[in-house]
Formats: structure tokens, sequence, C-alpha cells
């Protein structure tokens, strides 16, 4: 028979401690959930995580000059393939048109030899390796199909050329497109950051930067402006006029540039043709390791990687497109964020 007895009640001590524990889980997730969210980085942080994303950025940037350089050159060659394998085309028609005038010349004469036959195929390769064939042309027939002969390989070669740098350019543009995207996604994060800021704070950054700047374009007119060259010279008062023109990625101006923009377009305006990348431009001209031997004019680059370059501008600034949200301006080399690694000059 089933008990009908009472369940034991708990004890009053129990009750309390289970009360107590229950009280403290309690105040322990209030705590949890008041420390959850991350304290806000101050503005010095943010502006450590953003100069971190702008190097990044221009990483990116110099790559992405670096494929746009390349396609433009595929797109000439390619061009210029085509246009040849065109003209060559033609060439190869009134070969072989003025071969069949021979033949037909010699079919109403009543004359035409079985091997002419040979001067309407679209390979004569096989007949011309046939020594008996030969024997039965004429010297002048026998030319006309070497011609025929060399301007199908001629052909042959330049389409096979024009096919690869196809498919070469098909690559660069995916790597082209990638490296915008990554570009762009850094840009976006620093941004992201920055609209974190308080108005107050976001002064604050651009006051700092202001107050660097003149301090350094006070530095470069107290400082030795001799330049290393005339058209060193040129180059950098090309630039100097560009002072206050915003930092674009990929751009080369006249209106806004990148870093290798501006230093390829200041020398351009120089007269002196330079490579497009900062890589590219450290390869050129003469290297120069110290600081204390540099001249006004001469390319500055830093990082190990070396993607950015700017312009000594003398006393240890230089003159450069830094990073976006910037304009083209003199800043002191011991405030770019990255090691000197050498000079250039051109």
């Amino acid at each position: 028979m089933a008990s009908h007895r009472r369940p034991k009640q708990p004890s009053r001590a129990r009750v309390t401690v289970l009360t107590t524990a229950a009280a403290a889980a309690v105040a322990l997730s209030a705590q949890a959930a008041s420390a959850a969210p991350s304290e806000k980085p101050s503005k010095d942080e943010v502006k450590s995580k953003v100069d971190k994303l702008y190097q990044e950025a221009e990483q990116a940037t110099e790559k992405y000059n670096g494929a746009k350089e390349k396609q433009d050159k595929l797109e000439k060659q390619i061009s210029t393939l085509q246009d040849k394998v065109a003209r060559g085309q033609d060439e190869l028609n009134q070969l072989r048109e003025g071969i069949g005038t021979m033949a037909s010349a010699q079919y109403r004469t009543g004359s035409i030899d079985p091997s002419v036959q040979l001067f309407l195929s679209s390979n004569p390769d096989d007949y011309l390796d046939k020594a008996s064939t030969l024997d039965q042309l004429s010297s002048q027939q026998v030319e006309a199909l070497k011609k025929i002969q060399e301007k199908q390989r001629e052909l042959a070669q330049e389409r096979q050329e024009a096919s690869d740098k196809l498919k070469d350019l098909a690559a660069t543009r995916t790597e082209l497109g990638k490296k915008k995207r990554e570009v762009q996604g850094k840009l976006a994060a620093a941004q992201k950051l920055l609209n974190s800021l308080t108005a107050k704070e976001k002064a604050a950054l651009a006051a700092e930067q202001s107050r660097a700047s003149r301090a350094s374009e006070r530095s470069v007119l107290g400082g030795d402006t001799g330049s290393a060259s005339s058209r060193a010279g040129a180059a950098f008062s090309a630039a100097q006029t560009r002072i206050g023109s915003p930092y674009v990625y990929g751009a080369t101006g006249p209106t806004s540039f990148d870093c290798s923009g501006l230093t390829s377009w200041a020398y351009a305006q120089a007269g002196v043709s330079i490579p497009r990348t900062s890589q590219e431009q450290a390869n050129i001209g003469t290297r120069i390791y110290s600081v204390n031997d540099l001249k006004v004019g001469d390319l500055v680059f830093f990082f190990n990687d070396i993607h950015h370059v700017g312009l000594y501008a003398g006393n240890g600034q230089i003159l450069h497109a830094p990073r976006t949200g910037t304009v083209v301006r003199y800043e002191s080399m011991n405030t770019i964020g990255g090691p000197f690694m050498f000079g250039v000059r051109v």
C-alpha cells in the first residue's frame, strides 16, 4: 500500500544557505553584465590602431598599384600584338593571292604543274619538306612558298604570345580586385575606429597633426634647402605646389595622390620618368644609406618592405602623401611610423 507521508521539509538553516547562495549568484551575474561591455579605448589607443590599419592599407595600395601598372602594360602589349597579327594575316593573304594568280596563269596555258597546287595549300610545310617537290619548282616559286611558311610560323607565335598575355591579364585583374577590396577593408575598419571617438577627441587628434606639420614646415624653411641636382630641385618644387592635396589610394595627381603617385608625378614635372610603385622606385638611381648624406629632392623609403616613399625636404623632414585622411604635407622622418631604409638619388 502506497505511503501517504508528507515529504520532509528543508530545515531553516538549509533555506538560509540556499537563499544566500542565490543572492550571491544574482550579484555576480549583475557584476558580469555590467563588466561585459569592454571599456571604450582611449584616443591614443584608437590612433595607434588606426595608424596600423593605415600602414596595412598602404602596403596593399602599393601592391594594387603594381597590379594596375602590370594590367596597363599587358593591355598595351596585347593591343600591339593583335595589330601585328592582323597585319600579318593581311600579308599572308596577299602572298597566297599572288601564288593563286600564278597558278591561274599556268592553268589557262594548259601547262599547270601538279606541284603548283601546293601554292594554294594552307600548310605548305608538308610539301617543302619533300625534295622531289622542290625539284619541280622554280626558284621564284620556292621563295614565295618560303615566305608563306615564315609568315605562318610568325603568326602562330604572335597568336600564342597574345593568348598567354590574355591569360596573364585575367589573373592580374583578379589580383587587382583582391588588393582593392583589401585596401577598402582596411580603410573601412580604420574609419569605424575613428567614428568611435568623440568630436572633442577627433579635434584633439587633428590639432596634434596640424602642430606637427607646422613644426616640420618651420624646420624645412629654416634648414639647408640645397638639392642634389637641378632635376631633384625641380621635382621637389613641383611637389611643394601640391601641399594640401588629399591622399587617395591609387591616385597619381594632379589633384590627389598616394605616396608613390606623388613622387612619380613630381619627377615627371621635372622631365624625369620614374617607375610607379615605391618598390620599383627603390631600384633606380644611387642609394644613400645615411640621413646626413641626403639632399633635397632625394627619394626616401621607409619600412622593411619599402611600401612608403617621399621626397627629402632637408633638416630631417620629408614632403609626402602620408595616408588616407591626410593631405600632402611636411613631416619629420621620426614620426613616419616605420624605419628609414635608404634614400635614392635620381
